[in-house]
């Protein structure tokens, strides 16, 4: 397994259920040792960021809400109550080991809008800086279902990317991938090191462990396919035991994902990070080939557009068969979109009345996913 200790920048994402007890509240002694495990990696030289879930299981004890599904307001007040605990937690445990912490409260448009992802950036870089541990987790006091990352898993991913970590570590309640879910699968295998995130390695996913976290294994694959496309390196690891990083650093199981080899870097790790796509478009084996030759993707090799997309949106593009094969920023709106789909370059400014872009998505503004993965068709 991989030593911690050779990473420069390195984030840690937290779940829910590691952090929050649901009858006492707070774990306490496990946040106090995870707080060490972090001390050590900063005395080391390391820059440590914290993706750190819990707010409304924290919040939901406080009050005494028990187990039950909560109204989006009471989720969203158990999240106010929760924050300023776990805020208070982490100061207190950090500065146990003599570091600074900083809170960072992030909602969906913070790093899928371009100006307010910059932002964040420059925000948490300063923290670093300035040598505090920067806390991150996402604003669930404003957030609603339709505008929240929906797991910390992908959150953390962003985060990494955007602040170019080395390594991307997510705790959890299992200690790595395996074949299949172990707890219904006996003969599932467990899988140490994932040289790339294939089909195959998704369809191994499960759902959701636990009532008290929203990620399961399928949401920490999709996270790291974010991360590793830029870059960063991803380990899973349990996170139940006492001291979880220092446990990655004695050889305790992991799954260790490595980093693709030619990864996305600057603008395009914004665009290859977009959690959600405004809209698809499927092409031909033809556009497929362009794409993956380095070409800007046309009209002509457009078959279907679907979604409500503005000219600048980040829509996915799709094989015949419906496989993501890279993501783009659109030059059109949709509906203009769907006027010219199919069309060649001659004829667009027939159709539309004006004089209009080439291309669909030029390549400055295109991510392709790893092209041995892609079927041309």
């Amino acid at each position: 397994m991989q030593s911690l200790k050779k990473y420069r920048r390195i984030t840690v994402k937290i779940g829910s259920a590691l952090l929050v007890d649901r009858a006492t509240g707070l774990k306490r002694d496990w946040l106090a040792s995870l707080a060490d495990d972090i001390a050590v990696l900063a005395q080391g030289g390391a820059e440590i960021l914290v993706v750190s879930s819990g707010a409304i299981a924290l919040g939901r004890t406080i009050l005494g809400l028990g187990k039950r599904a909560l109204k989006l307001e009471e989720s969203q007040a158990a999240a106010a109550v929760g924050q300023i605990a776990l805020a208070g937690a982490w100061s207190d445990a950090l500065g146990k080991g003599a570091l600074k912490s900083g809170q960072i409260l992030l909602t969906l448009g913070d790093t899928e809008e371009r100006r307010r992802y910059l932002n964040a950036r420059a925000t948490i870089s300063t923290l670093l800086k300035m040598k505090a541990v920067p806390v991150i987790n996402e604003n669930d006091t404003v957030a609603t279902s339709e505008i929240r990352y929906g797991d910390n898993d992908r959150l953390a991913a962003r985060v990494a990317t955007m602040m170019g970590a080395d390594l991307l570590v997510l705790l959890s309640d299992i200690d790595g991938l395996y074949t299949a879910p172990p707890a219904r699968d006996p003969n599932a295998r467990f899988i140490p090191v994932v040289d790339r995130i294939t089909p195959d390695i998704e369809a191994m996913a499960g759902a959701a462990a636990s009532e008290l976290s929203r990620g399961g294994m399928r949401t920490k694959l999709d996270a790291g396919k974010i991360a590793t496309a830029a870059g960063t390196a991803m380990i899973i690891t349990s996170g139940t035991r006492l001291s979880p990083l220092m446990a990655i650093e004695r050889g305790e199981r992991a799954t260790f994902f490595r980093p693709s080899a030619n990864p996305v870097k600057g603008y395009k790790t914004w665009i290859a990070g977009q959690l959600e796509p405004a809209g698809r478009l499927t092409v031909d084996a033809g556009a497929i080939g362009a794409l993956t030759s380095g070409k800007s993707l046309l009209p002509a090799g457009v078959k279907l557009v679907s979604g409500n997309f503005s000219r600048g949106d980040t829509v996915a593009i799709l094989s015949p068969e419906g496989r993501e094969i890279a993501r783009g920023l659109v030059a059109y709106d949709a509906a203009d979109a769907v006027r010219i789909a199919g069309l060649k370059t001659a004829e667009i400014e027939t159709v539309l009345g004006y004089e209009a872009r080439s291309a669909m998505i030029h390549r400055d503004d295109l991510v392709v996913s790893h092209s041995d993965d892609i079927d041309r068709g």
